[in-house]
């Protein structure tokens, strides 16, 4: 049995545990393989997750990085770590950190509405709460299927470039 097929199947184990419930298990496995493929971004990417999903955000995020530092990600796989990561930084309480994740995310994935939402909560919590909103209406047009979202989209964006935009009356004395 060669070393790859080892390793994938080692892996392939190690997804199904935490698939099944069974995290803290996973994350055994997958700290055993990341100290035998310490570069495989792979294994850092499952490997954060396992820890995220144990709530163990602070020892997640070096694998995270270990995963978005390397090549041979998969695109859905890259994805989900630049979401994972950029999560994680927010819930730390990161909130730049957060903000420049997700921000990289969208440069690689510049319409996905996860990465956008994401986005707008960390925005929110740097204390940019106007930009937040806008890209949270922007999000909604372009993602809701609702009709009455849609009929008002063109509505709906331009007070969103526009949030304070007031219109005058002129009401007589």
């Amino acid at each position: 049995m060669s070393d790859d097929h080892e390793r994938a199947a080692a892996l392939t184990r190690a997804v199904q545990l935490r698939e099944q419930g069974q995290a803290g298990q996973a994350r055994e496995q997958l700290m055993e393989l990341t100290e035998q493929y310490p570069e495989d971004v792979e294994i850092a990417y499952q490997t954060a997750w396992a820890h995220d999903v144990l709530g163990l955000e602070r020892e997640a995020v070096p694998f995270y990085e270990r995963a978005l530092g390397g090549a041979g990600l998969s695109p859905k796989d890259r994805h989900g770590a630049f979401l994972g990561l950029g999560s994680t930084h927010r819930v730390l309480g990161s909130y730049r950190a957060a903000v420049q994740t997700l921000r990289c995310g969208l440069e690689e994935f510049p319409d996905d509405p996860a990465l956008r939402t994401f986005l707008a909560m960390a925005l929110y919590n740097d204390g940019e709460g106007r930009e937040a909103m806008r890209l949270l209406l922007k999000t909604l047009t372009a993602t809701s299927s609702d009709r009455r979202v849609q009929d008002y989209r063109r509505a709906i964006e331009h007070y969103a470039d526009d949030l304070d935009g007031v219109q005058q009356t002129h009401e007589e004395p």
